[in-house]
């Protein structure tokens, strides 16, 4: 991977504005004010235009400290790059300025990965990891990320790999926030899609990463992140999560008012 790889925006003045006043006031609307802030080791937040999951996103990230160092993991939509990929060094850019890649957590994750590859490609044009940034940016100037996009496996490879995140960052020392990317069910009525996103959502309520996979197939749930899910459930399980809760969910229908085919957006803590 090239040595100072700069990822620019690709989403910018399309899923959120490009222009950093208009997109300060947009998150000004979207993010309550005064809510009560926890820690968290792990959360689940959308990755749509934030005219439709923006409401939901401002909502997790209002109700959590935000620590210094983050892992995002979310899901290749564009089918670029190796199958779970990880970048190591390098910077992302927002209309908020830019976001330095920790490197040394990197390669501790890397290096305790039997599946994760260093990769940028994954990354170049996938949006599920940049539209978590400006929501960050808001609260926090200062913070550095690991970003990891994953594809489609098996169940004991998402395991294997959020316990492997576990295990490489067990000793490290500041608090840590696991990110998982995920919008809910997709283009379906809104009575099916809440059906299927309850049995989701209960799943990862009750930390089950095993139970959500099942789900995930048995009903045909077009999670987009369930992968992202699972990872962050296995590893937040092994550095010590006892709960989970559920912050706030909507679908796009709340926002067109077209109820016959929606996408569901849901915000859960993990703690």
């Amino acid at each position: 991977m090239k040595e100072n790889f700069i990822r620019y925006p690709c989403v910018a003045g399309q899923f959120y504005p490009g222009e950093k006043h208009s997109l300060i006031k947009l998150l000004d609307k979207l993010i309550p004010k005064n809510l009560p802030q926890g820690k968290a080791l792990g959360i689940v937040s959308p990755h749509a235009g934030y005219i439709y999951s923006g409401r939901v996103a401002g909502e997790i990230f209002g109700r959590i400290k935000i620590p210094e160092k983050i892992v995002l993991i979310g899901p290749n939509h564009t089918g670029r790059g190796v199958r779970f990929s990880i970048m190591t060094r390098g910077k992302w850019l927002t209309p908020l300025g830019e976001v330095k890649i920790d490197e040394e957590m990197a390669q501790l994750i890397l290096k305790g990965s039997n599946y994760l590859e260093e990769d940028y490609l994954a990354h170049r044009y996938e949006h599920s990891l940049e539209v978590q940034l400006p929501f960050i940016q808001y609260f926090k100037e200062d913070f550095s990320i690991v970003p990891i996009i994953l594809t489609d496996a098996d169940l004991t490879i998402y395991q294997e790999i959020g316990k492997g995140l576990a295990s490489s960052l067990n000793s490290w020392k500041e608090n840590l926030l696991f990110i998982a990317s995920s919008d809910m069910t997709h283009y379906e009525p809104q009575e099916e899609a809440e059906k299927k996103d309850k049995l989701a959502m209960e799943a990862i309520l009750s930390l089950k990463e095993d139970l959500l996979f099942e789900r995930i197939n048995r009903y045909n749930i077009s999670m987009c992140g369930y992968a992202p899910c699972i990872v962050m459930l296995s590893a937040v399980k092994a550095l010590g999560a006892k709960s989970a809760a559920l912050v706030k969910y909507e679908t796009s229908g709340d926002t067109s008012g077209d109820y016959s085919s929606v996408v569901g957006y849901a915000g859960i803590i993990v703690k």
